[in-house]
């Protein structure tokens, strides 16, 4: 009696699909360094309070690399990411504080706080969008001198010194948690589901991968090309704004390094997540996935007391190697 045949062949061929997919390979590399770096802490790594800090330093760090990835997506970069943040940051506390730094005669309302963080966001990343759709200055350099003026804006709201005594309302959405979830967690979900739908089921989101592959055939099918580079901006200094505001509930205070690294954090979540630096390819899972590494890869070393430099030289690796690897796929295909 011939004995069933426990796989058929399309069964086979799904499977051969799934683990060609750069996703699956992400998720190996994923549970390869949370198990390694467990081992090398002794389990230190692999507690639930350890995996909640990992989750929630890598939705803030998701939110950002969501906007990040739309822009690298047309074949863009903003840089500028971090110092957006820091200075929404910075003008959040100062404008909910009841300590000397306040600007303002008392503190105001949280919602109103929020809304002023979230348009202070949309309007720096205005600016990058004029500049580059507009003026037509590369994306690196007006990026990169948005991120010095902001983060000396920053500096002038908070004098270099730390901002505390913010309202205790503040904190649910840097701690609390809804059904055991951490809201910033859930925030980071919303923000990753709908900016999936929009790439992958709207017609604006095929103009963003159309504009960033080739943005000329784009252009004479239709697309504005301008009109998308200057959103996509938009939305990046928008969900750079609410990244913001998302730490300054976490930590209850702002200061000038409590959204360091936040664009380096960010190119390399979406680099490392597969999106092209050439633009025009890439998926919004593997930038979700690419967020984590860099938050376990982040613990790790904290952890293991690598210390700050050590860090910064991993994360610059890492990046080097995530676009080393792009660069030789697209010579091949």
């Amino acid at each position: 009696m011939e004995k069933p045949k426990l796989y058929t062949a399309g069964t086979r061929k799904r499977a051969r699909q799934v683990f060609r997919h750069e996703s699956t390979t992400l998720v190996i590399v994923l549970l390869a360094l949370i198990f390694g770096i467990g081992a090398l802490t002794r389990g230190g790594t692999l507690t639930a309070t350890n995996a909640a800090n990992v989750l929630l330093q890598s939705s803030i760090r998701g939110i950002a690399a969501v906007g990040q990835a739309l822009v690298i997506l047309t074949a863009g970069i903003d840089v500028s990411v971090g110092g957006n943040a820091l200075f929404c940051s910075a003008l959040g506390g100062a404008l909910m504080t009841s300590s000397e730094l306040s600007i303002v005669s008392h503190p105001l309302p949280l919602g109103l706080v929020v809304l002023i963080m979230l348009v202070a966001g949309i309007g720096w990343g205005a600016v990058n969008g004029t500049l580059v759709s507009r003026v037509g200055i590369p994306a690196l350099i007006s990026t990169l001198g948005l991120w010095q003026i902001t983060t000396g804006a920053a500096f002038e709201v908070t004098l270099g010194r730390t901002i505390g005594a913010l309202p205790e309302r503040l904190a649910w959405w840097g701690q609390g948690t809804v059904g055991g979830v951490p809201v910033p967690v859930i925030i980071f979900i919303a923000v990753a589901i709908i900016a999936y739908y929009v790439l992958n089921y709207t017609t604006y989101g095929r103009s963003i991968y159309a504009t960033g592959g080739n943005p000329v055939s784009a252009w004479l099918s239709g697309i504005n090309i301008n009109r998308v580079l200057f959103s996509v901006y938009v939305i990046a200094g928008f969900l750079a704004g609410l990244a913001a505001f998302i730490q300054l509930g976490r930590v209850m205070s702002a200061s000038m390094m409590g959204l360091e690294g936040l664009e380096l954090d960010s190119i390399a979540a979406v680099t490392i997540g597969g999106v092209s630096l050439f633009g025009g390819r890439g998926n919004l899972i593997g930038v979700i996935i690419g967020s984590l590494i860099i938050g376990v890869v982040n613990n790790g070393l904290s952890v293991l007391k690598a210390g700050p430099p050590a860090i910064r030289i991993a994360k610059g690796a890492i990046i080097i190697l995530a676009v080393a690897v792009d660069t030789v796929r697209r010579r091949r295909g």
